[in-house]
């Protein structure tokens, strides 16, 4: 039987499950060619730098919350509904990152505060969703916005403690729930104008 193909998707695969055992300050490149049974050139083949390749387990590790987000955009129903499953599943998603494999999303929190520009590129993704959705409710009369993109913007600050990492600690507590259910409400309340 041949061996498998190597492809970025199995490089990253087998990063983040480097990253998971060796934490990022140990894991490295070796580590990650040794996992998948080649040489590390040819890891490097795929990602030119330890860095790059660092930056692309974090994108994909973030593109999971934002491909999961975008089902949530493009499906059909008044855009006040979509906006509120959106912040929704947007909360879940971050406290499942943080509640499910707190090594690795500690991990990951590391890797974040090394790729700022991937960061940037996932909130800039995130605002883009929202603004879409807050675009619809405009058209539909639901919502009141001048600006899709500023309302956006503000909406993602608004809701920052129930997707921020830096609040990770308080979504385990048991009144989190009530108190991101209160803050969609007044966010809700607010677009209708």
């Amino acid at each position: 039987m041949p061996p498998e193909t190597l492809t970025p998707e199995r490089i990253l695969e087998a990063t983040e499950e480097v990253l998971r055992r060796y934490g990022p300050a140990k894991a490295t490149v070796v580590d990650v060619a040794r996992a998948l049974g080649v040489s590390h050139g040819s890891v490097y083949r795929h990602f030119r730098t330890k860095t790059a390749l660092r930056e692309a387990v974090t994108a994909r590790w973030l593109d999971r919350t934002s491909e999961q987000l975008a089902a949530i955009v493009t499906d059909g129903g008044p855009a006040d509904d979509r906006l509120g499953r959106w912040l929704a599943a947007l909360f879940e998603a971050k406290r499942h990152k943080a509640g499910d494999d707190p090594e690795l999303f500690a991990t990951y929190m590391t890797l974040i505060g090394e790729s700022g520009g991937v960061v940037d590129r996932h909130v800039t993704d995130l605002e883009s969703q929202l603004a879409t959705i807050i675009e619809a409710g405009v058209a539909e009369g639901t919502f009141r916005a001048p600006s899709p993109a500023t309302t956006a913007h503000a909406v993602f600050a608004a809701t920052g403690r129930f997707h921020d990492p830096c609040y990770a600690a308080e979504w385990s507590r048991p009144e989190i729930t009530a108190d991101f259910e209160a803050v969609r409400d007044l966010v809700m309340r607010g677009l209708r104008g």
